[in-house]
């Protein structure tokens, strides 16, 4: 099982939002200095958002990824505000390793179809965030009528190899994830599911491995040393990780 350590972009720092609320900000320092940090602890894959993209629905912290990937020699996946090919294009070009879609994939999922077509599907990762089982977009501030489970079967079969799932109610509340939620998406689908929201513990890990889950990112409990990714990357990741 991966760990994929959080980096959230907001205003060019690095930050943490409590249940997705662009007014609940705690501001964590310098994202190029935490980005080192977490790979000079192991870290094999980086999880990027730009926080300010995904409410406006284009690029804003460009520059800030910039200096990240031209620093950093590790994969980065990175989602908020991509919103066509185009975009996808300019961030692969960067050397982002995977672009993770959102709201695009659920507003237009002929987009999701094409970027696979013309990248592959170890390139594409959708984001399903889901509220009370349904899907949620633009930042997290719409909430959709589409059931999130419906919608990771459906992007299963346009080809769809990974997605980020993350349940917003936990997301920053350090409750553990939802584990139920997560299970039913893995056992209906062949997806590689990328949990996400309300780590807290070296536990919450240790129960979310056991659904057989991709991996999962990790925010908050970084940042306030509840884990430790050292010791997580040492138990959970194993060498010939996909």
């Amino acid at each position: 099982m991966r760990i994929y350590p959080a980096i959230d972009l907001k205003d060019g720092k690095c930050v943490r939002l409590l249940q997705g609320d662009y007014n609940k900000v705690t501001v964590f320092g310098d994202p190029i200095g935490v980005a080192l940090k977490w790979a000079n602890d192991g870290a094999s894959f980086l999880h990027l958002v730009d926080l300010d993209g995904a409410k406006v629905g284009k690029s804003v912290n460009q520059e800030v990824i910039k200096i990240i990937l031209k620093n950093i020699n590790i994969p980065i996946q990175l989602g908020g505000g991509i919103r066509s090919l185009e975009d996808i294009d300019r961030l692969l070009s960067l050397g982002v390793t995977r672009v993770i879609l959102g709201s695009i994939a659920v507003k237009n999922i002929e987009v999701v179809k094409e970027a696979i077509k013309k990248w592959g599907s170890e390139k594409i990762v959708v984001g399903v965030d889901a509220k009370d089982g349904y899907v949620a977009i633009h930042g997290w501030l719409d909430k959709t009528d589409i059931k999130a489970l419906d919608f990771c079967i459906e992007l299963e079969k346009i080809g769809v190899k990974y997605i980020v799932y993350t349940d917003i109610a936990r997301d920053g509340m350090l409750a553990g994830y939802n584990v139920n939620s997560t299970k039913e998406i893995v056992e209906a689908t062949s997806l590689k599911v990328i949990a996400s929201g309300g780590a807290s513990s070296i536990s919450d890990l240790r129960e979310i491995e056991k659904i057989n889950c991709e991996g999962v990112i990790i925010g908050k409990a970084l940042y306030l040393q509840k884990i430790d990714l050292k010791e997580a990357i040492k138990e959970f990741e194993v060498k010939n990780v996909e």
